[in-house]
């Protein structure tokens, strides 16, 4: 692996500086991006979400631009070495096209299928959705988003009738007199959000984690509860009945702003503190400890991320975490309320437009008539012609190269091959297709496999628009163009859809200028549940971007959500009465412990692009394995000694790390790394019935010294 070091300079550079957002996470945090005779520098930004901080990944996240593992030409799969080697635009691009065709006409158009990614800004995403269901005319379309924010999507459509992942502004955190953290680990996920915790708590806020490890955000808690992993539900469950028991439910806002608390009061009598304590782990004492700082606090707010959610129950974990926040009166409410940590860059954006597949632009449902026909007003091609819903992305990628599964693979924005769980039977799935493309700016291990790879700009080379966790549209500006022979998606999709078809409609069909794609969103989304109409970049970059809804121009954005009514068809949240039930798979004799993963601070998603900067890769050079001393001492285990984890689905080898912040019937691993490192060798693939995410925080393995 190259060091990522800098180019030589280069002088005479006329020093040039571009107000932009960090390339990583869902916080987004403002920097500068200053390029001069040196290279490219990142500066702090005061913006609102960060103040001007930023985390060892944004501050090197500069360093990629002139890396010299930079794909800058098209590969082309050769088919006699079976090497990949550079190509001409032209020759990769017909390589596609003809296959695709081919595919399509021995097979139906479902043979073609993409893959997009919550990284792409809102005009890529929205570019891919349409490229999908207009030129190819495929259902098959889905991203790596479903592996993220789906379960707490899911949950907050049917309960409050709108997915934002903070229904309200980021610094609400800084004031609340109560914050409950459950399965999140910002500390090291998105650091600069940790400041708004420090505040909190300096102003007298109580902030309590749920987790079953203590991580760097728990050990700043002033109570953390340590749950089995997959027992979250049970909890959620139990500190409802015990509000109940003490008197703590608002009952005049569950009266006048919801429906459907009865069948939930029932449910959870039957989750008494003991009873889940005997299940979680979680004493009596915390859980009663935990209800009274969040039934008698003034200002409370209950915060769930992937720890919670990445489960074959997801979706019900989460709505029992919602269903505590509606009993105490919270959402809607100034400075109190229920969210979500969004993960992924766009991970708002990237699930609002058109890479699900059951949505069309603006969160509409495919399925719904009035939704394809406006949509399809705005494309210009007929409603019937748009497919309907697709497969979510676990069930898209396991069913690659099978007798009634799609042939071929458009990959944009994501590296499955190390972060779909079961991930050995999702590289067979992917070898086993006739033509996959990938579109990325390095060689991941999944471009690795692939028949041809197309080289694609950064983040730093293309203008576009983000929406970061609290629904804040914002504007990403270009430093420079990209290195000749790179091209943007845009450029891609514009030029696939001209070979797929008449090039002179594919031309104004897909156009690869942002702000005309914008434009267009824009009007796609005009009266959807994300309705972007009102939003255009002057406003974005008067305002330090713009909450969404936006319906008009002359008209406010929402910051904060479900003040007067709820996103439902009466303006009522609802209730949903939902009961644990055990994780998907449970240990046994043979398979006696509980696995997890997450991440670490110095690593992000798959790794593709931080294992590459030498600064982080040096802060987390290799893949681990987090055991408990007395569990290590059980198993002969040292600290550093090479171990093997082992499921049901594969393996994972790499040394001991202990620690005594981990529970000793749990072992944990980051999933950042390939080959034999690599987590999601491990985890399971069993997917929650609602929102298809699947079961990456619990499964049952051994662990032995290798």
């Amino acid at each position: 692996m190259t060091d990522g070091a800098r180019p030589a300079t280069r002088p005479g550079r006329t020093p040039r500086e571009v107000a932009t957002h960090c390339p990583y996470c869902a916080l987004q945090c403002g920097m500068t991006l200053r390029e001069d005779d040196t290279g490219v520098s990142v500066l702090p930004r005061q913006f609102p979400t960060n103040r001007g901080g930023l985390c060892q990944k944004g501050w090197t996240s500069a360093d990629l631009l002139d890396h010299p593992d930079r794909l800058t030409a098209p590969l082309l799969r050769d088919p006699v070495s079976g090497e990949l080697r550079p190509a001409t635009w032209d020759a990769a691009l017909d390589r596609i096209a003809t296959g695709l065709r081919a595919i399509g006409d021995s097979s139906g158009r479902d043979a073609v299928a993409v893959f997009g990614g919550g990284g792409l800004t809102n005009e890529k995403a929205y570019a891919l959705g349409k490229f999908a269901r207009v030129a190819l005319r495929t259902r098959n379309i889905d991203y790596n988003g479903r592996f993220c924010m789906s379960s707490a999507a899911a949950a907050g459509l049917r309960a409050f009738g709108v997915d934002r992942g903070l229904p309200f502004p980021l610094a609400d955190l800084g004031r609340a007199d109560t914050l409950l953290l459950v399965g999140a680990n910002p500390a090291e996920t998105m650091p600069p959000l940790v400041r708004w915790l420090t505040e909190q708590r300096r102003g007298g806020g109580r902030l309590i984690v749920v987790d079953p490890r203590v991580t760097a955000t728990a050990r700043q808690a002033d109570l953390h509860l340590q749950p089995l992993p997959g027992t979250d539900l049970a909890v959620a469950n139990a500190l409802l009945h015990i509000a109940l028991t003490q008197g703590w439910v608002d009952q005049a806002y569950v009266t006048e702003r919801t429906s459907g608390f009865d069948a939930v009061r029932r449910s959870v009598a039957a989750w008494w503190p003991a009873r889940a304590e005997q299940l979680s782990g979680v004493p009596v004492a915390d859980l009663e400890a935990t209800a009274r700082a969040l039934g008698t606090g003034g200002r409370v707010i209950i915060l769930t991320a992937r720890g919670a959610e990445q489960h074959a129950k997801g979706v019900d974990t989460v709505t029992a975490y919602v269903n505590l926040a509606l009993a105490l009166g919270l959402p809607g409410r100034e400075g109190s309320g229920y969210g979500c940590l969004t993960g992924q860059g766009n991970g708002q954006g990237g699930r609002e437009h058109g890479q699900k597949a059951d949505q069309l632009p603006g969160y509409r449902r495919i399925d719904d008539p009035a939704a394809r026909e406006h949509v399809a007003g705005v494309w210009g091609v007929p409603a019937d012609d748009l497919p309907g819903p697709g497969v979510p992305a676990y069930q898209l990628l396991d069913s690659l190269g099978t007798p009634d599964g799609p042939r071929a693979l458009l990959v944009f924005g994501s590296n499955p091959v190390v972060s779909a769980p079961r991930a050995a039977r999702i590289e067979g799935r992917l070898r086993d297709l006739d033509l996959l493309v990938v579109a990325d700016l390095l060689l991941s291990e999944t471009a690795a496999l692939a028949d041809v790879v197309l080289p694609t700009a950064q983040w730093a080379e293309e203008d576009g628009t983000m929406t970061n966790l609290e629904g804040r549209v914002l504007r990403r500006r270009a430093l420079r163009p990209s290195p000749p022979g790179v091209r943007t998606d845009l450029a891609i999709l514009a030029d696939l859809a001209a070979r797929m078809g008449d090039a002179a409609t594919a031309a104004a069909r897909f156009p690869t200028d942002p702000a005309t794609v914008f434009a267009e969103l824009r009007r796609a989304s005009a009266g959807g549940v994300a309705d972007y109409a009102g939003i255009d970049w002057a406003r974005i970059d008067d305002t330090d971007g713009v909450f969404w809804p936006c319906p008009s121009e002359d008209g406010p954005d929402t910051p904060r959500l479900f003040t007067d009514r709820f996103g439902t068809p009466d303006g009522r949240a609802r209730f949903h009465a939902v009961d644990h039930r055990p994780a998907a798979e449970e240990v046994c004799a043979t398979y006696p412990l509980h696995f997890t993963t997450g991440r670490v601070l110095a690593q992000y998603q798959s790794g593709t692009q931080t294992r590459r900067v030498a600064a982080l890769r040096r802060a987390a050079p290799e893949a681990f394995v987090e055991l408990h001393p007395d569990l290590a001492a059980r198993l002969g285990i040292d600290d550093g000694d090479p171990v093997r984890v082992t499921s049901r689905r594969g393996e994972l080898h790499a040394p001991a790390r202990l620690s005594s912040g981990i529970r000793p019937d749990t072992v944990f691993a980051p999933f950042h790394w390939p080959g034999a490192g690599r987590a999601n060798s491990v985890t399971n693939d069993a997917v929650d019935p609602i929102s298809g995410m699947p079961e990456f925080k619990i499964c049952a393995v051994r662990v032995e010294k290798a």
